[in-house]
């Protein structure tokens, strides 16, 4: 289907706006390699000005040639004119190389450069950024643009050396004949504008297939991993995923062989606008040169520039269409690198309280997440002294893990505020806060690394040899370590060759250890035991006490042989707190956390 004239004119009105992107991506490349950036423009810039010093000293040559066989003698310095032909033939070679070895530097420099930006940049924004689908499909398009534009970026450094090139062989045509250059340039023009178009056709096209591409690596991940095999081998859903694999996999085969099929007909046809145009040019040169009003050199030269100068102009319309059009699909990356945190450190922000001395008071705390209506919290009170152990129970859905996060500020409340030591927590720098937080989540990370580096991970840089045996032992990991071949140096995981991967539980002591391991003031441990067996939860709360001492502890847990060793049990409902007490006045209270109870432990008689 042809576009709309308003289509059309959109389309440029986006890319010329997507130019805008390209000072930001420089840039960076900029940042990439200064020396390496500067070497390979200095080559490049050398390489555009030996085509035209070639044509000038062949015409020379072949000036020299004629008049010799005019009866004249070979001008003076003639050899020497030989020479430095070949002698230009071989630095354009020898240039080419070079370029080639800057441009493979800059590939690895930027490709680093900009995957490390692209990796810091998404560890410093808010967590509701990580729950949004659509925020999703423009981090995986940033993560492909951060690896994938370097082509892009050597384009520039080559539109820039077609541009010298062309420029210089074109004083020449001009000296001859301005109309034979006029003539080159508007007849590349048509060729130019329907590539240009396809080539945005060619990224709305990507940018609409996103959402199916992170479908299709889904089902491909699904299909092929151990955390799934057995379902899809006892539930035989492997006929389905690989199908639903197939059709989605031709669906948008079938939309790339349409757009394809409509470029090569129309680029076929606009192409021979420009050979006409070139031949055109050189038959001309040709008829002047037989009418005895050009030599045998200006003949050579001029159709040597024409040639050059076209090849060149094509060249330059077709690599800046490409490279407007390529930075259309650096909007993700550019963008996404402007996003800011709305959970940041103010300018004047104080360090967390060392030590704490009143605690934490949620004061009619309410929140919302982001693009709901329901309210997880609704006004609720609640305050942690210090010292304090807290366990907080519910059904699920009442929020328990909302709550924490609130508390270690991965989010703001929707209304209210949270005291520590009676200043807001938004008035603490993140950071800081954080590290006072030592937290493990029911979802906690499994680091396919050494074990070693899996419980250092709690607290990077600073954790020596001993503090992590010690945080180890606390958890009952040092138990799970020593039985592995290599111990502390053991790879954990299937994801490497030589990895050894661990039980549930096994891997849940380690995230324990983690906890343990960060010197902090507070301590959170969200369903801790919940992949252990009945002696391993025994063993780590036997010990509950002796971790947390000193530090105020929050614990969300289903198993009440964990909460009742808390000394206030915090029961929430409908995002408000329902009762509170230690397990003796809950259970005598025969509210809400004795039925639980009951229920719990009416399994085990």
């Amino acid at each position: 289907m042809a576009a709309s004239p308003h289509s059309f004119l959109g389309s440029w009105k986006e890319r010329i706006r997507a130019l805008r992107n390209i000072p930001p991506l420089l840039a960076l490349v900029w940042q990439s390699g200064r020396g390496v950036v500067s070497g390979g423009a200095v080559c490049r810039i050398s390489a555009a000005l030996i085509p035209l010093s070639m044509l000038a000293v062949s015409k020379r040559i072949l000036d020299g040639v004629q008049a010799h066989f005019s009866g004249r003698p070979l001008p003076t310095g003639f050899w020497y004119l030989v020479a430095a032909e070949f002698g230009l033939a071989v630095l354009g070679s020898l240039i080419g190389r070079v370029t080639g070895y800057f441009d493979a530097l800059l590939a690895d420099r930027f490709t680093r450069h900009v995957s490390i930006r692209v990796m810091e940049h998404a560890s410093r924004l808010d967590l509701e950024s990580y729950e949004d689908p659509v925020f999703y499909d423009k981090l995986e398009r940033a993560r492909v643009q951060a690896t994938d534009r370097i082509a892009m970026v050597q384009a520039i450094g080559t539109v820039v050396q077609q541009v010298i090139t062309a420029l210089s062989l074109s004083i020449g045509i001009v000296w001859f004949s301005p109309w034979l250059l006029a003539l080159l340039v508007i007849a590349v023009v048509p060729a130019f504008l329907g590539e240009s178009h396809f080539a945005f056709e060619g990224y709305s096209l990507n940018i609409g297939q996103t959402p199916v591409r992170r479908q299709l690596d889904y089902l491909r991940t699904l299909g092929a991993s151990k955390e799934s095999a057995k379902e899809l081998k006892l539930f035989g859903l492997s006929g389905f995923l690989s199908g639903e694999y197939t059709r989605l996999s031709n669906l948008l085969y079938d939309q790339n062989v349409h757009l394809a099929r409509r470029r090569l007909v129309a680029s076929a046809l606009l192409s021979l606008l420009s050979t006409a145009a070139y031949y055109g040019a050189y038959a001309y040169v040709i008829y002047q040169t037989v009418l005895g009003r050009l030599s045998w050199g200006s003949l050579q030269f001029l159709a040597g520039a024409l040639a050059g100068a076209s090849t060149n102009i094509q060249n330059i319309f077709s690599t800046f269409s490409s490279i407007a059009d390529q930075s259309l699909f650096l909007t993700d990356l550019v963008e996404f690198l402007r996003v800011q945190p709305r959970i940041d450190s103010k300018p004047d922000a104080i360090p967390a309280p060392r030590p704490i001395r009143d605690g934490f008071s949620f004061e009619r705390v309410s929140f919302t997440y982001p693009k709901t209506e329901r309210l997880v919290l609704d006004g609720l009170d609640l305050r942690i002294e210090r010292g304090e152990r807290i366990a907080l129970i519910g059904e699920n859905g009442q929020g328990k893990t909302t709550l924490v996060k609130l508390l270690t500020r991965l989010y703001d409340p929707t209304a209210g505020r949270i005291l520590l030591d009676g200043v807001d927590l938004r008035e603490y720098n993140v950071e800081d806060l954080h590290s006072q937080i030592g937290v493990i989540f029911q979802d906690f990370v499994r680091y396919e690394m050494s074990a070693r580096e899996n419980i250092a991970a709690g607290s990077i840089g600073t954790a020596g040899e001993a503090a992590v045996r010690l945080a180890a032992r606390k958890s009952r990991a040092e138990d799970v370590i020593l039985r592995l071949p290599r111990g502390y140096d053991q790879l954990l995981g299937r994801r490497f060759e030589g990895g050894v991967d661990l039980s549930g539980g096994e891997w849940q002591k380690l995230a324990l250890a983690r906890a343990y391991l960060r010197d902090a003031q507070i301590l959170v441990l969200d369903e801790p035991t919940a992949s252990l067996d009945a002696p391993s939860e025994y063993e780590v709360f036997q010990r509950f006490a002796e971790l947390t001492a000193g530090r105020m502890a929050l614990l969300i847990s289903h198993r009440f042989s964990t909460v009742r060793m808390a000394d206030r049990i915090v029961v929430l409902a409908d995002g408000r707190i329902a009762e509170q007490g230690n397990h003796h006045q809950l259970v005598a209270l025969g509210g809400r956390y004795s039925g639980m109870f009951e229920l719990q432990a009416s399994s085990y008689r």
